[in-house]
């Protein structure tokens, strides 16, 4: 049986997350807090914060970096663009 959540991101009942994406207390609260779809939408934006600004995955000041986007974008409001990004037109 799937597991639902209240997506925080996206104020809607979901299907939640199989198993805790990130260690520690943040990512407890991701894993509690938002859905696969939410998750699927931050992979995204993760995927081009790290094309865009050359962003190693190895490098600890990257990981921090991502991490810090990671939980303004879930929870704070959310993470910064990056620079000359223009959204996609519907």
């Amino acid at each position: 049986m799937t597991r639902t959540v209240h997506c925080q991101l996206l104020d809607e009942e979901l299907d939640g997350l199989a198993f805790q994406p990130w260690p520690g207390e943040l990512g407890k609260r991701i894993f509690e807090n938002i859905s696969q779809k939410g998750w699927q939408q931050w992979l995204e934006l993760q995927t081009m914060l790290i094309n865009e600004n050359r962003l190693s995955p190895l490098n600890p000041d990257h990981r921090a970096y991502l991490e810090r986007e990671m939980e303004k974008y879930f929870f704070g409001g959310g993470a910064e663009k990056p620079a000359g990004y223009v959204p996609p037109e519907d």
